[in-house]
């Protein structure tokens, strides 16, 4: 098990280095100049070449590309992505002080897209009742086909602006943060909910199945201690590339309800060619999906003990 871990943690580090180098490279690459930016505010044709040169050698833009890329990378190493080109302030700084509003959304979206979806897996594949399963069966298509930023306007026209239950904007308590969750929501939990329904309805014609129920045992016992236990490992392990897709939903529904966080961070931060903050929010969102593919690999044997992660590294 610890030969397992550290090398999974050894590939999780590489996947942190490419993540870092790939992003580097990618907004060297780009046309603009984030420098010119900052230098020209907002009047993007009153530039001062005298202070963009100035910004460039305090930044360290006017080295070579490879040196600035293993200094950077050294700083790195050290938790040190540089200081923000757009405010000055340290980058992990930026970020760490609107995390706490994105871990939020994201843990409320994601514990509503698992309840959702889970109970309509269960509706949709043990019913007796045909029409109840078609019905049921139909909604997780539709729920991913619908594009998150139409579900937020939805929702926000609906529930904000017509019923007036939930403010259409902003961070302020926990009534604030029912729709963007919901938001993001939706659309994981039709994933989960489709990906589950099929794999029930596959995991209820195995023989054992049949072997189990002809043994007395009552349906529910089959259905919720037997058939739920091992439909869900594939669900499993889809969770951890879903966790890293409610990142990526964050922007959309942040920006829908005018939330500070992560995703508008991102966004503002591309706009304005904001180099350090955006490579931290590379890695930190790299970070956030090995960690979270680890724990699901080390939960796949407490699921299911015919799966060990000494047979998983070979």
């Amino acid at each position: 098990m610890i030969r397992y871990i550290g090398q999974r943690l050894l590939q999780g580090a590489f996947v942190l280095w490419a993540a870092y180098t790939v992003s580097f490279l990618i907004l060297y690459l780009l046309p603009g100049d984030a420098v010119s930016i900052m230098a020209s505010g907002d009047e993007q044709n009153a530039v001062d070449p005298a202070l963009v040169e100035k910004l460039r050698a305090e930044y360290g833009l006017d080295r070579p590309i490879h040196e600035q890329y293993f200094v950077a990378l050294f700083k790195a190493l050290q938790l040190d992505f540089g200081l923000s080109i757009k405010n000055g302030v340290p980058a992990t700084q930026t970020v760490a002080e609107v995390l706490p509003e994105t871990i939020k959304l994201a843990m409320a979206g994601f514990a509503l897209a698992v309840l959702l979806g889970s109970a309509l897996a269960v509706v949709a594949a043990f019913s007796r009742n045909r029409w109840i399963r078609h019905a049921f069966s139909s909604l997780p298509p539709l729920g991913i086909a619908v594009p998150t930023f139409w579900i937020g306007l939805l929702l926000l026209q609906f529930f904000s602006f017509r019923l007036r239950l939930f403010p259409a904007i902003g961070n302020d308590g926990g009534e604030s943060l029912v729709l963007p969750a919901l938001t993001l929501a939706i659309p994981t939990s039709a994933v989960i909910a489709q990906l589950l329904t099929r794999s029930l309805r596959q995991t209820l014609g195995e023989p054992y199945i049949e072997q189990i129920r002809a043994k007395g045992a009552s349906e529910a016992l089959i259905n919720f201690g037997h058939a739920l236990r091992n439909a869900a490992i594939p669900t499993l392990t889809m969770l951890g590339i879903l966790v890293g897709n409610l990142l990526a939903g964050a922007v959309v529904s942040e920006t829908v309800f005018s939330r500070a966080g992560i995703g508008r961070l991102t966004v503002t931060a591309v706009n304005s060619r904001d180099i350090p903050v955006v490579q931290t929010l590379v890695v930190l969102a790299a970070a956030i999906f090995v960690i979270t593919s680890l724990i699901v690999d080390l939960i796949y044997p407490l699921v299911d003990p015919r799966i060990n992660t000494t047979r998983a590294k070979a």
